[in-house]
C-alpha cells in the first residue's frame, strides 16, 4: 500500500488570480507577503496588463 496522503490542504487560505481567475492555494513561500501575491505564476505576472498600479 503506497502512501498517496500529503496533507489536508483544504484548510489553507486561497485567492483568485487576478489575470487567469484560477484559485491559488498558500504555499509556504508566500507566508511573508501572502497579502500583496497577485499572480499564480511567473506567466500570469508576464501576461498582466501593464497599466494597472500595484496597490499598497
Amino acid at each position: 500500500m503506497s502512501n498517496a496522503f500529503k496533507g489536508n490542504k483544504g484548510y489553507l487560505p486561497s485567492k483568485i488570480c487576478v489575470v487567469c481567475n484560477r484559485t491559488m492555494t498558500w504555499r509556504k513561500s508566500w507566508a511573508k507577503n501572502w497579502e500583496a501575491v497577485k499572480y499564480c505564476s511567473d506567466a500570469c505576472r508576464k501576461n498582466a496588463p501593464k497599466n494597472v498600479s500595484p496597490t499598497r
